[in-house]
């Protein structure tokens, strides 16, 4: 979601000094190559999240970052060196929380609202956090029996009520903007 910054005046340790785009896994040495392999694997990914009995993060295209990052406010994301410890953790309090299932709409909501908070605060790629973010909620939504409509969700207002909910605690915005988003699932 939105873009990240980290200090400008050192070298940019996720790109390739060589081509200028980001280093990868894949072998891409060009942005149009790039952009067909994330086009590929995201589908490939999609697929396999919503036929997966497990929901884990993927690593097809970078490994976690390596250094912290901070949101262009200069509100720094999880430090690198406690991705995995918070990840563990938010995601055992999802797991506790039976994956928002069973829940009424506004509890779904509410709870959506935190969980969607802590995870981004994780963000724990240098590139494609948001998109991450959409698949793995769009999975816990569905089996939550919920559908979350992702074309109603702003880039400005995600971005205003994510910086509201990590600097004052204050879920009350992206609880709007989820019950703007989400419906029940068809029967």
């Amino acid at each position: 979601m939105g873009s990240t910054d980290f200090d400008s005046s050192a070298p940019d340790p996720y790109l390739d000094p060589t081509t200028g785009i980001l280093r990868n896994l894949v072998g891409a040495t060009t942005s149009k190559e790039l952009a067909a392999a994330k086009a590929d694997l995201v589908a490939v990914r999609v697929v396999q999240l919503r036929d997966s009995a497990r929901i884990e993060p993927s690593r097809d295209l970078q490994e976690f970052r390596t250094i912290d990052l901070t949101r262009p406010n200069n509100e720094p994301f999880c430090p690198v060196n406690l991705i995995e410890r918070a990840a563990a953790s938010i995601s055992r309090e999802l797991t506790e929380d039976n994956h928002l299932q069973g829940l009424e709409r506004r509890e779904f909501e509410e709870k959506l609202s935190y969980y969607y908070d802590s995870f981004n605060y994780i963000h724990p790629f240098r590139e494609g956090n948001g998109r991450t973010q959409r698949e793995f909620w769009n999975r816990v939504a569905e089996d939550a029996g919920w559908f979350i409509d992702w074309g109603k969700v702003h880039g400005e207002q995600l971005n205003e009520a994510s910086q509201i909910a990590r600097e004052e605690q204050n879920y009350q915005p992206l609880i709007v903007m989820f019950s703007d988003c989400i419906s029940p699932l068809s029967t």
